[in-house]
Formats: C-alpha cells, sequence, structure tokens
C-alpha cells in the first residue's frame, strides 16, 4: 500500500530542492564568472614567464625596478623562430663615418654632465650578460589585453604629408617634428634634451624620439625608433625611460616597445631598455641631454643603435622589415604626446619641457645636431628639413642653425592653455 505523503512533506521537500536548484545555480554562474579570470591569469603567468628570462643576478633599482642580468644568449629576441640559429654580432662591421668628427666639434663647447641610468647606482650586469627590466605581473594587467602588451597603438606616426586635418586627429596622438623626405636614408642621429613632462592621465604618455621610417603611411610602414618616454601605463610609474620600438606593419602584428617582443638583439651589459634616466633637465637649471644614433650596417644589412658615444646597444635584424630591409625613405625627430581629451578639454599632458619653442635653451626641449647617414655610410646635416605639428597652439616647433648645434630646433608646449581649449 502506498505511504501517505502529508502536504508538510511536500512543502519540505520543494523548499530543499529549490534551495539546492538556486544552490547549484549560483555556483555555475560563479564558475563561469571565475572561468575568464582564471584564464586571463594563466595567460599573463605564461607571458610573463616568457618574458623574464632566468637571471644569472638581479639589481634593485632605487626606483623600484628590477634588473635582471640575463645571459646574452637567453635573451626574448632568441624566442623568434627565425632567430633559432643567429650567431649573434658582437659589434658593427662599419660604423658612419663623421662620427668622431662631429663629437670633436661639440667637444669645443660647454660640456654637458654626464647621463646614466639610476640602476646603476645600486650595481652592474656582468659581461657576458645583457640588462632587462623585469616585467611585473601588474605591467601586463595594465595593458588592454595580454597580446597588446608593450604595443602602441595603429597609426600613431605623424604624417606630414597630409591634409586631412580628420586623419591628423583621428588617433588621439600629437606631434611636433622635424623631418626630411624625399632620399633615401640609412640612419639618423639626434642629441635629446631630457625632461620630466606631466601626463594628466595614465593613458596618456609624452615622448621625445626619432623615426626613421619605409613604406607608406597605410597598413606596410616599416618604423625604428628611438629615444625617451613618459608612459605611466606601460611603466606604472611618471619616471622618465630609455625606450626602442619597431614595427613593420605600422603597429598592427609586429614589433613591440624596448625587449618586450622577440626582434632587438641587445649586445650591451650597461644600459637597460626601458630603464630611468638620471638626472633630468630643470626649469631655468641645469639641462642633460642624450645622444642616440641608428644606422644600418653596409655589410650585414642590419640596424644598429648607439646610447651616448660609449654604448652600441645592439641591432634591429634586417629580416624583420620589408621596406626597411633595404632603407629608409622618411626621418623624423620630436615630440609626441596622446590627447584623449579628458572631459571633452584638450589634455594638459606636457610635451618636451612642457614650454613652448620660443622660450629658448633652458626653459624650452631641444634636439640638436640632427643629422642623416646617407648611402656612402657618412654622417650628414639633413637637407630639406620639414616642421610638422597638428596644433601649434598647443604644441610647437622651431628650427635653426649653429656652428656648435649644427641642426637643431626647439619643441613642445603645456598642451591645454587658453590658445588651446
Amino acid at each position: 500500500m502506498a505511504a501517505r505523503v502529508s502536504a508538510r512533506h511536500v512543502m519540505v521537500w520543494l523548499l530543499v530542492a529549490a534551495a539546492a536548484t538556486t544552490s547549484f545555480s549560483c555556483a555555475r554562474a560563479g564558475s563561469v564568472r571565475r572561468a575568464p579570470a582564471t584564464r586571463q591569469r594563466l595567460e599573463v603567468q605564461r607571458h610573463l614567464k616568457r618574458l623574464n628570462k632566468q637571471a644569472v643576478k638581479s639589481i634593485k633599482s632605487p626606483d623600484g625596478d628590477i634588473i635582471d642580468c640575463v645571459h646574452i644568449s637567453h635573451q626574448p629576441a632568441f624566442d623568434h623562430p627565425f632567430l633559432k640559429n643567429h650567431t649573434i654580432q658582437m659589434r658593427p662591421a662599419f660604423h658612419p663615418e663623421g662620427l668622431l668628427l662631429d663629437e670633436s666639434k661639440v667637444a669645443s663647447q660647454k660640456k654637458m654632465p654626464s647621463m646614466a641610468q639610476l640602476w646603476h647606482q645600486n650595481g652592474r650586469c656582468p659581461e657576458g650578460t645583457i640588462p632587462i627590466r623585469r616585467t611585473k605581473r601588474d605591467d601586463v594587467l595594465r595593458a588592454s589585453s595580454v597580446k597588446r602588451y608593450g604595443k602602441k597603438k595603429h597609426r600613431s606616426i605623424p604624417n606630414p604629408l597630409s591634409i586631412d586635418p580628420d586623419l591628423l586627429n583621428e588617433s588621439g596622438h600629437q606631434h611636433a617634428i622635424a623631418y626630411v623626405e624625399g632620399d633615401t636614408y640609412y640612419g639618423a642621429k639626434a642629441t635629446i634634451n631630457v625632461w620630466e613632462p606631466r601626463i594628466q592621465q595614465s593613458n596618456e604618455f609624452s615622448l621625445s624620439q626619432l623615426w626613421i621610417l619605409g613604406g607608406s603611411f597605410g597598413e606596410d610602414l616599416n618604423s625604428i625608433e628611438a629615444g625617451w618616454q613618459v608612459s605611466p601605463d606601460l611603466y606604472g610609474d611618471n619616471n622618465t625611460r630609455l625606450f626602442t620600438y619597431w614595427t613593420s606593419d605600422s603597429y598592427q602584428a609586429t614589433g613591440c616597445y624596448n625587449l618586450l617582443c622577440s626582434g632587438f638583439i641587445q649586445i650591451n651589459s650597461e644600459i637597460a631598455m626601458g630603464a630611468v634616466i638620471y638626472p633630468l633637465s630643470r626649469y631655468g637649471g641645469s639641462q642633460y641631454d642624450i645622444s642616440i644614433l641608428v644606422w644600418k650596417d653596409p655589410k650585414e644589412g642590419h640596424w644598429w643603435m648607439q646610447f651616448g658615444n660609449d654604448y652600441v646597444l645592439g641591432y634591429w635584424p634586417s629580416f624583420l622589415f620589408s621596406y626597411l630591409a633595404d632603407s629608409a625613405s622618411m626621418v623624423e625627430w620630436g615630440g609626441e604626446v596622446v590627447n584623449s581629451e579628458p572631459d571633452g578639454e584638450h589634455t594638459l599632458t606636457a610635451m618636451g619641457s612642457g614650454h613652448f619653442p620660443e622660450e629658448g635653451f633652458g626653459r624650452a626641449s631641444y634636439f640638436r645636431n640632427i643629422q642623416i647617414v646617407d648611402e656612402s655610410n657618412n654622417l650628414k646635416a639633413p637637407r630639406g628639413v620639414g616642421t610638422f605639428t597638428e596644433q601649434s597652439n598647443c604644441y610647437d616647433v622651431q628650427t635653426g642653425n649653429s656652428n656648435h648645434w649644427g641642426h637643431f630646433f626647439y619643441y613642445g608646449g603645456p598642451g591645454r592653455n587658453s590658445n588651446c581649449p
């Protein structure tokens, strides 16, 4: 005979079942929510493992960075499939002629104080290793995605030949530059005044650099870049840092800052890409600058970089590029900022010193002794230098020429002001 079930028992059973279903649903929803977070955490961990190679020695910098001294043959460049059996070139086959002549001219003026990197205060890397700034978890998490970490946004190169004002401001990047085009170029050099410009928002940056460009300003642009930058998004602070960049497809899939992907091969144990530069210029006070030379070795075809007079840092193998495998068609020098238009107004992020060119030495930032490398591997003064800026009331540029400074220009500005709303 079937057991009789009271209404009370039915009610209890229904409540228990409902609670169990609710509990299962909540647990399932929780697992769905946790799954993307878990995937991201694993993706970040894998990326950090790829970037942070085993160190022979680690140095804690006063600014909080950790500099890992990594064996030269274990650096990120050799993750590239085309570099698995690459023999490292420990020196360029040829150096641009005219360099020593140029430096002897500069030596006759009052000598600029020497520049250093802050981590040097706490140690140096041994021979046979290279210094690499350790990437932290938070560095990667600040990027829009793990894949985009260490990369610039598409269409961030100044195109002085464009006449479309909508295209000029499309990317939110603004510039004040000098440039040459219309010939073939095999390198460029500049001495760049170093400052710590104000950054209004963490998603903005301010940099001063040289660009070596090949191809069109479409999807196939090749670019090699070097200079100094302040980028809270990339580094997590507002310190001024040495940087490099490269791309062979207009910042889409290839290339990165510093050593944050495989590409640039570093040979120098003294200078760390992405590390803090010290000391900095002060308004109305001491002025400091850095010299950067990038040139194409006529024998091997690689693009080499030198920092100052003493440090040949390494090279970008020629196979990374299409147009630059042969030569460059344009060279640019100058400043760049991101204008994200906070609250619908122009950003207050400064370029250079944050002051306009007309204020001159000690107040406005400068590039001096700008030069190009010609087809005979000679450093020469550039001919037909043009200038370009999207909004001269926000950031401007003024060129000049003198015996000691050769071709030079002052550049920069404060961003938003009464004439730049």
